[in-house]
């Protein structure tokens, strides 16, 4: 009998990570709003009926595959920082932004789920759909603007920013993880993100093909550029 429940249960998560794959494939061919139930079942050769029971809504699903993805992420990016722990700020945070690139490229459907178009219709639960994975991008993204603000701090001497410049729900998670930096810093994180996820989604939507025969080394001088900015030096 328990080998018999063990079979069951495996039969159904091969099948749930199915669902997930096929989902994915269809928002990459179609867009979000390809992504529909009755669509996938068709594409598995499955009754709407049995999908249902795996997922009884396309908002579970969406919610699903973006918590996966963010915590796929989120993992990805947290390793790359974690051995890069001995290095100096400016590895570091290019450590952190090449995993991110690398991920992306890897994964472009998932990126496009959580960083292109939304899903038309989608209403995330409260809290959000991946509330903890992305609180860990969130403090990942300020911890590249903590390593560099010994640094750079006195370019922002002048900073006019104020806490109510930020939204009230970034505040709430970067805040209690980074208590010590002030309103220029968090604006400096937001400005270190949009530098990295400018080029990857060009990348990843294939808007560099034309123009960039090297994407890579483009994302790398870009990285360099920035870490002078801060006046942050590699070591040798």
């Amino acid at each position: 009998m328990g080998s018999s429940m063990g079979r069951r249960e495996r039969l159904r998560l091969e099948t749930t990570a199915e669902i997930k794959k096929v989902a994915l494939e269809l928002m990459a061919t179609g867009g979000p709003d390809a992504i529909t139930l009755r669509a996938i079942a068709r594409e598995m050769g499955m009754t709407a009926n049995a999908i249902y029971g795996y997922f009884a809504t396309r908002d579970d699903l969406v919610t699903t595959l973006i918590n996966d993805v963010y915590t796929s992420l989120a993992e990805t990016v947290d390793a790359a920082w974690s051995d890069s722990l001995e290095r100096d700020p400016a590895a570091r945070i290019q450590a952190w932004a090449c995993a991110f690139r690398d991920w992306a490229l890897a994964n472009p459907e998932g990126f496009r789920l959580i960083y292109g178009d939304p899903v038309p219709g989608y209403r995330p639960p409260e809290g959000g759909a991946a509330p903890d994975a992305a609180h860990r991008v969130c403090t990942g993204i300020t911890a590249l603007a903590d390593a560099a603000w010994p640094q750079a701090e006195h370019h922002y001497a002048d900073s006019d920013f104020d806490w109510f410049d930020f939204d009230p729900g970034l505040l709430d998670k970067v805040r209690p993880a980074f208590p010590h930096l002030p309103p220029a810093a968090v604006a400096l994180a937001l400005r270190i993100w949009s530098h990295l996820h400018g080029l990857v989604s060009l990348e990843v939507y294939g808007h560099l093909q034309a123009q960039a025969l090297s994407p890579e080394k483009l994302f790398r001088e870009e990285l360099a550029q920035l870490v002078r900015s801060l006046d942050l030096v590699p070591k040798k």
